[in-house]
């Protein structure tokens, strides 16, 4: 039997369901600073767009919009939330809250680890973190 750590190798994509594709593509790629790889329909039943950041091509999101209804894939498992890191907090904060994104906290807290951590919100209500060493 292999070691687990041989056959895991990184996390590759984050899939989010959009309630809005269009709506989801420009908040990631005009207010986060993503870059949209490719889109397109998988078959008829769902369109599909795959974004990533320049310091890190090798961890995507993928954004799905069922065109038609997939039922309870769409609902399958949580992802309590997606976490970025950041350089600066404050100026990130407020550069965000400059883009009316919506902040789940008022200011950042201190994890465990010393890191000072926010929450925020994507536009499909998805929650998004942003995480800074300093």
């Amino acid at each position: 039997m292999y070691e687990v750590k041989k056959l895991l190798k990184k996390i590759e994509h984050v899939a989010i369901m959009a309630s809005n594709l269009e709506e989801s593509i420009s908040f990631y790629t005009q207010k986060m600073g993503f870059i949209l790889r490719s889109r397109g329909t998988k078959g008829n039943r769902r369109e599909i767009a795959f974004l990533y950041l320049e310091n890190d091509p090798s961890v995507e999101i993928e954004l799905m919009f069922d065109l038609v209804s997939s039922g309870p894939y769409a609902e399958k498992g949580i992802v309590n939330h997606l976490a970025f890191c950041v350089e600066d907090m404050e100026k990130s904060i407020s550069h965000f809250k400059s883009l009316g994104i919506d902040f789940a906290t008022e200011k950042p807290s201190i994890s465990i680890d010393g890191s000072k951590t926010i929450f925020l919100y994507g536009p499909n209500k998805e929650l998004l973190q942003f995480v800074s060493q300093q």
